[in-house]
This record gives structure tokens, C-alpha cells and sequence, in this order.
């Protein structure tokens, strides 16, 4: 996927406003079969997955011994195996990981490195993807009548995708996954349907802006060593209740405990410069954090920003000050997300 294909706003008010078409091929796609398969996961993600049923799908964390995050993925439960959606970054330390866990079990590890997947995302979305199945005799208007973090195996333009209702702009959407094979004529098929509808390619610039309008985290800026699920405010995704042992549950269960030092928060600057990752944080005299992302708001037209604060100065309405080059650019913190869909 490049940065852009023709303009980054043009791209982001897309999604925003009619849909957007992502080639986010790039993830690691990777699948876990086997009588063993959920005690793997069991043992590796933060969240529980013995309760998935068929044809659900659960955000989660995968960390290391000391709480740090691995890769924040997505797992699928599906006929006979599950799969994982990693970042590609990070895909072959989720590999890794897995095969940790996997010494002596009956489970199978593949990366499905030649899959595709593409991310349809934007209110027209749905409407998209019924003209495409249509067009093509397909089965794929079904599919949107999915609820979020649902998926389904179906037909669209005469190709074989598994469809989910998932996505990172904030936006209603679909994730399509085909062969490799495939790939170009799923993309023209929706491409075609969607051209009445405002469908454009989207690149990586509009991907970050949105995500970071929705307050989505971004492994290696919000997720890594010291920003885990409590920091970042998915302390919902963590499953201590039932016992189970995981990689990384007693550092996690300490940390809920006590709570976080730092939490990642919303922050709106004054003027027109935008905060970027790195710049210090101060609340009066005191560095109080650092930002993670930041960007001009496309939507909202000011600059917004991610930054993990100390929890004191984590509060909405909090007045901070951040160091844009030398220059103290007044701040304060707001609730998440900046934009909420159908803005």
C-alpha cells in the first residue's frame, strides 16, 4: 500500500464521508489449527478465547513476561481454525510466539504469507460490498448484515473471501481475505461497485489520520515494552477472572492492582502546528509525558495528538503544555475518540 494515491485529505474525507479501499495485504494473516489450537491461544493472548464461537472474532494482546505487548491482533474463530490478524511488523514475533507455546502440542502453525486482504471502510461500505456480490452473483450481500467482529465465509464477484465486519478508521467496514490469486479482481470488483458511491484507493497517511482520529493505538507509538492494554484503556480486554495462566498475567495482574503510572490520552493543541511523536509533555514546570502520534485533524481542522502522561494528568480538561521544536504550544487533554463515527 503507498502513503497515498493521489491526496491525503481527499483519501481521509473519503472514508469519512462515502468509503475508502485499503490493500492492507501487507498483515500477517497466520492460522492456528489443530485439537490443541485454543489451549495455544489460551496460553498466549490476554483475553479468553474457549468462549468464541464460530464465526466471532475478539480484539486482543499478545505480551511478553513482563506486561509488554508483543503485537495487538485480532482472532477469528472459524470452522475446524483460528486466525490471527498481526501487525507486519510485527508477524514474525507472533510467529515466534506461537511456536513457543506450541512444544508437544497437537496444533499447526501457518503464515499465509500469499493472502490478501483488502479493508473496505466508510458509511457506503455496506451498500459496496451488496452491489459487488450482486454484480457478480455472489453470496456477499449476506454478509452485511454482520455485527461487528463478525465473519463469514462467502462468495463476492465470483470469488471465494472470508468476509469480517472489522476495521481501524473508526468507520463502519469490511475486511475481505482471499487468495492470492485473487487479489486484483477482488479489488477491480469493488473498485467498480463502489465507483457510484464515492470509493476511492486510500494509502497509508489517510489510514494513520483516521485511526488516530478514532483514538485507535498504533503498535510501537501507543502498544510496545511499557505501554500495555491498562495503559492504552483496554483494561476490558484482559481476562483475570477465571484463572487462567498467560504470558505476562502476573505482571498484568500487578498493574491492575495498582494501576497504571501512565495512561495514553487525547490531547488538542492551540494553533496550527501538530504535535508529533516524541515531543515532551509538561503540565507547568513538570515533564509529565511524551506524545506517541500526532497529526493535523482532517475533520476537525486543529492539531490533535496521543500521549502517554502520567495517570495525575491524565484527566479531561487537564491544561498541558508540549514542545513543538522549541516552542511551548499550549494543550489539554480530551476524551477519546476525537471524532466519532458519522461525523
Amino acid at each position: 500500500m503507498p502513503v497515498r494515491y493521489a491526496s491525503d485529505l481527499a483519501e481521509h474525507h473519503a472514508v469519512r464521508t462515502a468509503a475508502g479501499l485499503f490493500d492492507v495485504s501487507h498483515m500477517g494473516q497466520i492460522e492456528i489449527a489443530g485439537v490443541d489450537a485454543t489451549a495455544v491461544l489460551e496460553l498466549l493472548a490476554v483475553s479468553r478465547s474457549h468462549d468464541l464461537d464460530v464465526g466471532r472474532a475478539r480484539y486482543t494482546m499478545l505480551c511478553d513476561p513482563t506486561g509488554g505487548v508483543i503485537d495487538d491482533v485480532i482472532i477469528y474463530r472459524l470452522p475446524g481454525r483460528h486466525l490471527m490478524i498481526a501487525n507486519a511488523a510485527n508477524t514474525a514475533e507472533v510467529l515466534a510466539a506461537l511456536r513457543d507455546v506450541c512444544a508437544g502440542r497437537d496444533v499447526t502453525i501457518t503464515h499465509h504469507h500469499d493472502r490478501i486482504l483488502l479493508a473496505l471502510q466508510g458509511p457506503s461500505a455496506a451498500g459496496i460490498l451488496s452491489d459487488a456480490a450482486t454484480a457478480g452473483h455472489g453470496t456477499a450481500a449476506d454478509a452485511t448484515t454482520l455485527r461487528p467482529f463478525r465473519a463469514v465465509e462467502t462468495i463476492v464477484a465470483g470469488i471465494s473471501v472470508l468476509i469480517a465486519r472489522t476495521g481501524y478508521t473508526g468507520e463502519d467496514g469490511f475486511e475481505l481475505a482471499c487468495e492470492g490469486a485473487d487479489g486484483p479482481a477482488l479489488w477491480a470488483a469493488l473498485l467498480n461497485a463502489g465507483a457510484s458511491h464515492g470509493l476511492i484507493p486510500c494509502g497509508l497517511a489517510a489510514r494513520d489520520t483516521l485511526r488516530l482520529e478514532a483514538g485507535l493505538p498504533l503498535h510501537g507509538h501507543e502498544l510496545g515494552p511499557d505501554l500495555g492494554p491498562y495503559e492504552t484503556g483496554f483494561d476490558r480486554i484482559v481476562h483475570l477472572d477465571e484463572g487462567r495462566q498467560f504470558t505476562g498475567r502476573v505482571a498484568l495482574e500487578r498493574t491492575a492492582a495498582t494501576g497504571p503510572a501512565r495512561r495514553v490520552v487525547g490531547i488538542v493543541a492551540e494553533g496550527r502546528r501538530a504535535p508529533r511523536a516524541g515531543y515532551a509533555v509538561r503540565e507547568g514546570d513538570r515533564a509529565v509525558g511524551v506524545v506517541t502520534s500526532g497529526a493535523p485533524s482532517p475533520t476537525l481542522g486543529v492539531p490533535i495528538a496521543l500521549a502517554a502522561v502520567a495517570t495525575g494528568s491524565s484527566a479531561p480538561g487537564t491544561r498541558l503544555t508540549i514542545d513543538v521544536r522549541g516552542t511551548s504550544v499550549a494543550a489539554e487533554v480530551v476524551a477519546l475518540p476525537f471524532v466519532r463515527r458519522g461525523t
